[in-house]
C-alpha cells in the first residue's frame, strides 16, 4: 500500500528511476509524432517529470537551457524542446501532455497507454475545429424572441400606415370636390334641355288641337 507516499518509485532506485524518466522524456521530445507507448504508471510519473521542463522552455535563456539539460542529458532534446516545442505550446498555460489508455500487456497484463503532447495530435485538433457549437433549446425562448420582433414591427409601421390613411382621406376629399363641381356644371345644362323638351311638347299639342 502507498500509505501517503506521493512518489511512485516504480520498483527502482532513485538513480535508476531518474535515468529512466530522462530517457523517456528525451524519446517523447525527439519522436516525430511526439508520442510514445508505455505503461500507465510510467506515463503518470513521466507527466510530472516533463511538464515543468516544458514550462521552463518558454523562457529561452542560457540558464533555462542549462537547467533543462541537467534533467534530459541530451543536447538534441534540449534544442528540439526550445526551438520547436516551446513555440508550439507558447499560448498554452499548462497541461501539455495527454494520456490515452490502449490495452493490457500480454506478458504481465500491465495497463498500457500512449502519452503524447497535446498540440501535436492533428486528428483531435481537426475534430475540435469541425465540431459545431450546440445551441440549447429553451421553452418559450423562440416565442419570446418572435413576440419582441412582432411588437417592434408595428411601431415601425405605424407612421407609415397613418400617413397612408391621411393620403387616402385627402384623395377622397379631392375626388368629392371634383364630383361636386362637375355636377354643379352639368345641372344647369340638364335643366335647360328639360325646359326645351317641355316647350316642344306643348307646341305640338297646340298644333294638334
Amino acid at each position: 500500500m502507498r500509505h501517503g507516499n506521493k512518489i511512485n518509485h516504480l520498483g527502482r532506485t532513485s538513480a535508476h528511476r531518474q535515468a529512466m524518466l530522462s530517457n523517456m522524456a528525451s524519446s517523447l521530445i525527439l519522436s516525430p509524432k511526439k508520442r510514445i507507448t508505455t505503461t500507465l504508471a510510467k506515463a503518470k510519473a513521466l507527466r510530472t517529470y516533463i511538464e515543468p521542463l516544458i514550462t521552463r522552455s518558454k523562457d529561452d535563456t542560457t540558464n533555462s537551457r542549462r537547467v533543462v539539460f541537467g534533467y534530459l542529458q541530451s543536447k538534441e532534446a534540449v534544442t528540439e524542446l526550445f526551438r520547436e516545442v516551446a513555440v508550439k505550446i507558447a499560448q498554452r498555460p499548462g497541461g501539455y501532455t495527454r494520456i490515452l489508455k490502449t490495452n493490457y500487456r500480454q506478458g504481465d497484463n500491465a495497463d498500457m497507454c500512449i502519452i503524447e503532447l497535446v498540440d501535436y495530435n492533428e486528428n483531435l485538433l481537426a475534430e475540435k475545429a469541425d465540431k459545431k457549437v450546440k445551441t440549447t433549446r429553451r421553452r418559450g425562448g423562440a416565442k419570446k424572441a418572435g413576440a419582441k420582433d412582432e411588437t417592434a414591427t408595428p411601431k415601425e409601421k405605424a407612421p407609415k400606415t397613418k400617413a397612408g390613411k391621411v393620403e387616402k382621406i385627402t384623395d377622397e376629399i379631392q375626388d368629392a370636390e371634383v364630383i361636386e363641381t362637375t355636377v354643379a356644371k352639368t345641372e344647369p345644362a340638364v335643366e335647360d334641355e328639360h325646359k326645351e323638351e317641355l316647350k316642344n311638347e306643348s307646341s305640338e299639342e297646340e298644333k294638334k288641337q
